[in-house]
């Protein structure tokens, strides 16, 4: 929506196509590195193969909602450890302000997908509609069958990388041959071709037509980034102390009294984002250098040195300025914190990782009624609990009870009679539920609320488990 005021002037200024330009250099080539990494771990990541035994997802990386786990290799995380995906999170947010400290916003000029997808897809545009001035003669041009065909050609193909991409989503979330071929065979459910076609089609708004506009308007990095940066950080920047005055130059003249910048705009047609470098740090740029590689090209051809369009410091630029020679520095406050931070989330991780347990019990108390009185006068409480065995093995565990004098239980579908133990057995890698209901005289009891404790012993490893309690009673 737009508005105006009392002159008639629009509000906002209106859109402008940004035509990115082809380019060759150091920077680029780091880019196409980038993304046949990335785009190749993440399409290939769920083809790859894990033996687990039986009974087990045969996939290396696998989320299963069935069974409420996450498979990563050789590491399985169970539901109720969701703190593990916590602690990647944090890490992935500290790497990512410890990056940005270091080199500015360098994730989202290399890695951010919106970043690798609309890459991938300006290149498809490239090879279809040409570069820079072809596509912009090409759109201005009245519609004709030539046209049509470029147009359509390319949005078909930018449908299909889209639909690949939501459908290597899924296959994170299920096995990834079978599902591939319930796909092919329209026997997928309707909530995987609902997924696959809502990341298709945000896929291709996103990477084809919105680009730019979700690195400027939509991305909050882009806003809080200069909270992170300090005067150390590099960042894409330009000499402007070289490069001022810049003008035209004709080859063979002098170069005295003049910048090295030929005010060519190489820089500026090159832009994924359209912006110019030479104003200084935008929140618009996205770091990637490409600016960089053009302006390179461009001083090779007037026969000027690299450089006049680098990664560089702000304090660094401001001292070659005043003729000093400063150094990088890595080691400064932020930077020490953003490590330290990064080495006890780490650790803890990697502690949780090697100090886990394969099993656990859990153990929950009957609130309503908190108790029942028998005809003969002894107290039931009723408990639930939860034994959660994570090894692929049958486990046998001995319960018993302490802390109230002669209390025994019985265990729907084990013991029908009050015992003092009882004998569980578990299956691999699952959770079983116990109800269980605790007997006691109203003798034996001290108060209305009395200290109890359920004692669970694993019969292999002998390791004891002890979950303390109450068990409630008529006052006294």
């Amino acid at each position: 929506m737009s508005g105006s005021d009392s002159a008639g002037d629009s509000f906002f200024a209106d859109w402008v196509n940004v035509y990115p330009k082809s380019v060759k250099g150091k920077f680029r080539r780091l880019k196409w590195i980038s993304l046949s990494i990335l785009l190749g771990v993440y399409y290939l990541g769920p083809w790859l193969r894990w033996d687990r035994g039986d009974d087990a997802p045969g996939q290396a990386l696998i989320v299963d909602l069935t069974s409420q786990k996450a498979y990563f290799f050789f590491i399985e995380i169970w539901a109720q450890e969701v703190y593990y995906f916590t602690g990647v999170l944090i890490i992935a947010a500290i790497s990512l302000f410890f990056a940005t400290a270091l080199a500015g916003r360098v994730w989202c000029g290399y890695a951010c997908p919106q970043t690798v997808w609309t890459d991938l897809f300006m290149w498809v545009e490239r090879r279809i509609e040409g570069d820079r001035a072809a596509r912009m003669r090409l759109d201005k041009a009245p519609m004709s069958f030539g046209k049509a065909i470029k147009k359509i050609s390319k949005h078909v193909a930018w449908v299909f990388i889209a639909f690949a991409t939501g459908g290597a989503w899924v296959f994170y979330f299920n096995d990834a041959p079978t599902l591939a071929v319930d796909i092919l065979t329209a026997n997928a459910s309707f909530t995987i071709y609902a997924i696959v076609l809502s990341l298709t089609g945000s896929t291709y708004l996103m990477a084809g037509w919105a680009r730019e506009a979700v690195c400027t308007y939509m991305c909050p990095y882009a806003r809080f980034q200069g909270a992170m940066l300090d005067d150390d950080s590099l960042v894409v920047t330009y000499d402007e102390t070289r490069g001022e005055a810049r003008g035209a130059h004709k080859k063979g003249t002098s170069w005295e009294g003049r910048g090295d910048c030929i005010d060519c705009n190489a820089c500026v047609a090159v832009c994924p984002t359209g912006i110019d470098i030479r104003d200084g740090l935008q929140l618009e740029c996205i770091g990637c250098g490409l600016c960089a590689d053009a302006c390179n090209n461009i001083m090779d051809r007037v026969e000027r040195p690299h450089g006049l369009i680098r990664y560089d410091t702000l304090r660094i630029m401001n001292a070659q300025a005043e003729g000093k020679d400063p150094k990088y520095h890595l080691v400064r406050p932020r930077t020490i914190v953003y490590t330290l931070i990064l080495l006890i989330v780490c650790m803890i991780m990697l502690a949780a990782l090697v100090l886990r347990t394969d099993t656990s019990v859990n153990l929950l108390r009957d609130r309503n009624p908190l108790f029942v009185t028998l005809a003969d006068g002894s107290v039931r409480n009723g408990y639930t609990v939860k034994i959660l065995n994570m090894k692929r093995e049958n486990r046998t565990y001995h319960m018993r009870l302490a802390g109230v004098k002669g209390a025994r239980m019985t265990v729907i579908g084990h013991a029908k009679t009050p015992v003092e133990e009882i004998r569980l057995n578990v299956r691999p890698d699952s959770v079983s539920t116990f109800r269980v209901f605790v007997y006691a005289a109203h003798s034996a009891l001290a108060a209305d609320s009395n200290e109890m404790r359920f004692v669970v012993t694993e019969e292999q490893s002998q390791r004891i488990m002890k979950h303390e309690t109450t068990f409630r009673g008529p006052v006294k």
